[in-house]
C-alpha cells in the first residue's frame, strides 16, 4: 500500500483532516476485542475478580443524569482523574449515555461467562 504525505492527505480529504487535527468527534477506545480475544477474556475472568472500569459502570446507567452521578462519584473517590472525568462528561453531554455502549443488565457477567 502506498503512503501519502500529510499535505496530499489534506488536499484529498480536507474535512477528515480537520477532524483528525482538531480531534473532533473522537472517542477513547479502551480495548479492541477479536473473537479469540473475547473467548480468552471470558475464560480468564472466570478465575479472577473482575474490577469494572468507569465505562462498565456507565453502561449500567438508565439515563444521562445517572451517568453524571457515576462520573462525579468515581472522580470524588479518586477512581478516575479529573481530566478523564471531564472527557467522559463531554462525551455524555454531546452523545448521551448509550455512546458508552449498550446497557448492561443484571447478570451480564454471569451470562457472558456462561455461569448463569
Amino acid at each position: 500500500m502506498n503512503e501519502i504525505d500529510e499535505e496530499e492527505f489534506k488536499k484529498l480529504f480536507p474535512n477528515l483532516y480537520k477532524e483528525i487535527i482538531k480531534k473532533k468527534m473522537s472517542l477513547r477506545i479502551d480495548s479492541i476485542r477479536t473473537e479469540e480475544g473475547e473467548k480468552n477474556f471470558k475464560e480468564m475472568k472466570k478465575h479472577e475478580t473482575y474490577m469494572p472500569s468507569a465505562i462498565d459502570y456507565l453502561r449500567r446507567c438508565e439515563n444521562d443524569k445517572e451517568g453524571e452521578e457515576v462520573i462525579s462519584y468515581l472522580e470524588e473517590k479518586g477512581e478516575i482523574s479529573h481530566e478523564y472525568a471531564e472527557e467522559l462528561r463531554i462525551q455524555l453531554r454531546e452523545k448521551g449515555i448509550r455512546s458508552f455502549g449498550s446497557k448492561k443488565e443484571d447478570g451480564y457477567y454471569l451470562r457472558e461467562w456462561g455461569e448463569y
